[in-house]
């Protein structure tokens, strides 16, 4: 049966010393469920179990007992190259997804060649009370629109978003400090109106002064625009 083959495969494949780091890396997920493999061999996995025939076996054995099982999900659904198939697996995982890691690592190629059919899951994604399922709706019009397919309505969907989570808060941070790299005029007006929660606010000026894509001039001025005070 696959389930227990790519189980047995996975624990044939198990770094210990990788397992531990890996724990500390995603705290919200629970040690007992990690494995430890690292993240090129799941890679490599993932490209051979896509092409398996029963591969829709190991993909609706949700939830999985496994973080790893989580990570290998996420990159064989990476791997589908049929929008409508991979859309429709993506939405019937995404309610599982419990860390940042298989959130984030979870970026489906073929969503490049379907950007203007992606936007309404993305819409719908963000609108989620989900912490992942947002998260990663954040994330993908980080990757796929702020070059070519970039719009001025999407910076004001990302502001617009309302959590209290840290792992949604850190998500549109990030959204920020990398359109302040790539937009910066559409981007900045969001920092100078102070159209952000303070924390969201600071911490993208903080990770966008750490990129090397910004100029040392432009991050002077950033650090000028940060707000002082409890941001807690």
């Amino acid at each position: 049966m696959i389930i227990d083959e790519i189980r047995e495969e996975l624990f044939r494949l198990q770094d210990t010393g990788y397992r531990d780091f890996q724990g500390k890396l995603t705290p919200t997920v629970d040690p007992k469920t990690c494995i430890g493999v690292r993240t090129p061999e799941l890679r490599k996995m993932a490209k051979q179990v896509v092409r398996r025939d029963d591969v829709a076996v190991f993909l609706r054995d949700l939830p999985h007992r496994y973080f790893d099982e989580n990570q290998l999900h996420a990159f064989i659904v990476s791997e589908m190259r049929d929008f409508a198939a991979c859309l429709d697996e993506l939405e019937r995982f995404l309610p599982y997804v419990d860390n940042w890691a298989t959130c984030d690592q979870m970026s489906p190629k073929v969503f490049t060649k379907h950007r203007k059919e992606l936007l309404e899951p993305i819409r719908r994604w963000i609108a989620s009370d989900q912490t992942y399922t947002l998260r990663f709706g954040v994330g993908m019009l980080m990757e796929h629109y702020l070059d070519d397919d970039f719009d001025p309505a999407y910076p004001k969907m990302v502001a617009e978003v309302q959590s209290e989570e840290y792992y949604v808060r850190m998500m549109v941070a990030w959204y920020f400090a990398t359109a302040l790299a790539k937009r910066l005029e559409d981007a900045l007006p969001y920092l100078k109106e102070r159209r952000l929660e303070p924390w969201t606010h600071n911490k993208a000026i903080q990770k966008a002064v750490e990129s090397r894509r910004i100029s040392p001039e432009q991050k002077d001025y950033l650090r000028k625009l940060k707000v002082k005070g409890n941001t807690q």
